[in-house]
């Protein structure tokens, strides 16, 4: 299978990249729509968008090489091909979501609110862009048999995509992408809900997509090591009890108190410890 899906000659065009591309535009235009019934100036959104998205993916790609460090200083140039893949999500999890607060406490716009906006279109992002791995064959799961992707009732082409090198693996990369579009679904469908609190939206986000990253990397044969341990799971873990704290938080507060559906769709507040906490 190639992970080329144009051939210029003098420019290529990777599917990973494609795959990776689509997931933001998808992700952005949901994020922009939600933004714009919250009465965030476009120029403000647009502006965190842009930069976020610059940031994660520098964060993507130095979370990932810095794991990968014996390999990559002795090949330096090639920790900026991130067209052949290594954008660990994690990295740009937490690199982008610290650029994410600077800038809402920076405008004096509530941050978690901004957090509940986010979450929905980056879930949805993560779904389509792990096709990326499936074209680049990585992320996979242990060796398995062609019976069992055949149990799976998988299409044909993803049972010949997860044959590498005459072995056939577990495709983990579809087991999270599904888990992704389950969540969003979830997240489009609470969110409905007239009494919500500000920061449950992104609480089911770290719980959801903690939870099944935990499940799904015990399988992976490609995890980025802390020791003997993974450290997607270490970090999943983290964002799951990140997760439950905030969709509980409020729950004691009064029905109408930080709603996420306020009325009059403000959304600035005083700097101080209430704007992100």
């Amino acid at each position: 299978m190639s992970r080329v899906l144009f051939d210029f000659g003098f420019l290529q065009i990777y599917w990973y990249s494609v795959c990776i591309m689509f997931g933001m535009i998808i992700g952005m235009y949901l994020v922009y729509k939600e933004a714009k019934k919250h009465k965030i100036s476009e120029d403000t959104i647009t502006n965190l968008i842009f930069y976020t998205i610059v940031i994660s993916i520098i964060g993507a790609r130095f979370y990932y090489v810095i794991f990968n460090l014996d390999y990559y200083s002795k090949n330096i140039f090639e920790s900026l091909e991130i067209w052949n893949g290594g954008l660990a999500i994690h990295g740009a999890i937490i690199f982008g979501g610290l650029y994410l607060i600077s800038f809402t406490r920076k405008k004096k716009i509530n941050t978690l609110k901004v957090l509940d906006i986010c979450a929905v279109g980056l879930i949805i992002g993560q779904a389509i862009g792990r096709w990326g791995n499936f074209f680049n064959q990585e992320a996979y799961g242990s060796v398995t048999s062609l019976e069992f992707l055949k149990s799976l009732f998988l299409p044909q082409f993803i049972i010949d995509g997860m044959n590498i090198n005459g072995v056939y693996y577990q495709p983990t990369f579809l087991y999270e992408s599904i888990w992704c579009i389950i969540g969003f679904v979830i997240m489009i469908f609470y969110r409905k809900r007239k009494y919500i609190k500000i920061g449950q939206i992104f609480g089911i986000y770290c719980m959801w997509y903690g939870f099944g990253r935990f499940v799904i990397e015990s399988m992976r044969q490609d995890s980025l090591m802390l020791g003997s341990l993974k450290m997607a799971q270490i970090v999943s873990i983290g964002m799951f009890l990140v997760g439950l704290y905030f969709f509980v938080r409020k729950i004691r507060s009064g029905k109408f108190d930080y709603l996420y559906h306020e009325e009059n769709g403000v959304l600035t507040t005083p700097v101080n410890s209430q704007t992100f906490l």
